[in-house]
């Protein structure tokens, strides 16, 4: 089995770094695509072999990732003092810099320096949720690597193997909400994925269903959940910097990063989820069950898609996926964000 083969799809990275271990890597590389399909896995397995190593840590990897909201220039100067010490055990240091789309133009402009004229010995790997941040002068310096959302197939196949006591219609409906990315997949398998779950699709009804619908209550109902998810995450990233030697306030910072974090994903996640379920009103309106990504309530989604419902719940849909790119884009305050979402379906789809 090659280096790669464990990890699924994402055919086009896997052949650029399989050839870069064969002839020899580049100075420096940016992974690029969505959150959560892989890319930071593969980094770690890309640097483990070209250290020729299997150990999980290493003293030649330098892992760096942001903390707080931002990788600030302070972290990349530190970066830079170890990047002209040479190896400790291997041939090379390879320094993987985690989230590189939160670098502030300070800390770009100080890795640059590096990226210009790296020392022989050092392959520096750049990981990004998205390439749009990061500098021209940067990118133009790595060789890119491009990473995609997985397949529904991929996704099914997870499935069969982490949670085989699913139904069928569960496991299908699960592959395609989960939109080709393992973090939102292994966030439905989590013990109170079904709560959350129904709490949004019965707020997505509400909006047509109830007619003392408060946009409020509904507002108020998804960001318990985003708490929820929050908190969770927090009381992990806790017993994780117990572990490790950090000051006082890496260890807060880190903890609250992994909280807002979370915070942040879940609201992106359930809002996704929301339009989805107004598409698949349309989808199931036009006779296209084939394409419904909830088929497990497709029984529900029979009822509720009425043939008035066909054009205003395509707007519906819309209206959630322009509030998803607002709160993705400009640091909106989420009540406020939601509440003008909720009145708004209410005006397209209630009554």
């Amino acid at each position: 089995m090659t280096t790669f083969e464990r990890f699924r799809e994402q055919y086009e990275a896997k052949r650029l770094l399989q050839a870069a271990l064969a002839e020899g890597p580049a100075h420096a590389y940016l992974f690029h695509g969505p959150a959560g399909v892989g890319k930071r896995e593969i980094a770690r397995a890309f640097a483990r072999d070209l250290l020729a190593t299997t150990r999980e840590t290493h003293p030649d990897i330098y892992e760096l990732d942001a903390l707080g909201d931002m990788i600030r220039i302070d972290a990349i100067r530190e970066l830079r003092r170890d990047l002209h010490m040479r190896p400790f055990e291997a041939d090379r240091r390879v320094y993987l810099i985690l989230s590189a789309q939160l670098m502030n133009d300070e800390a770009a402009d100080a890795l640059l320096k590096d990226l210009e004229e790296p020392p022989s010995y050092a392959v520096i790997v750049l990981v990004a949720d998205t390439i749009g941040p990061i500098a021209e002068t940067i990118r133009s310096r790595c060789q890119l690597v491009p990473f995609t959302r997985l397949s529904e197939r991929a996704m099914r196949e997870l499935l069969e193997t982490r949670a085989p006591e699913l139904a069928e219609e569960k496991r299908v409906a699960f592959a395609r909400v989960s939109a080709g990315r393992l973090d939102r997949l292994a966030r439905l398998l989590e013990p109170h994925a079904a709560a959350r779950r129904e709490m949004l699709l019965g707020q997505a009804r509400a909006v047509y269903n109830e007619r003392m619908f408060e946009p409020a209550d509904a507002a108020s109902a998804l960001l318990t959940c985003t708490r929820q998810r929050g908190t969770e995450a927090k009381e992990l990233e806790e017993v994780k910097v117990a572990g490790l030697e950090l000051s006082a306030r890496e260890a807060e910072q880190r903890v609250r990063r992994a909280q807002r974090g979370a915070e942040r994903e879940e609201l992106l996640a359930l809002l996704e989820e929301l339009a989805s379920w107004y598409r698949d009103l349309v989808v199931v309106a036009v006779g296209a069950e084939g394409a419904v990504m909830h088929v497990d309530r497709i029984e529900v989604l029979r009822v509720d898609a009425t043939p008035e419902r066909l054009v205003r719940a395509g707007c519906a849909a819309e209206a959630v996926l322009e509030t998803w790119r607002r709160l993705e884009e400009f640091n909106l305050a989420p009540q406020l964000a939601l509440e003008a979402l909720f009145v708004e379906l209410a005006r397209e789809l209630g009554g």
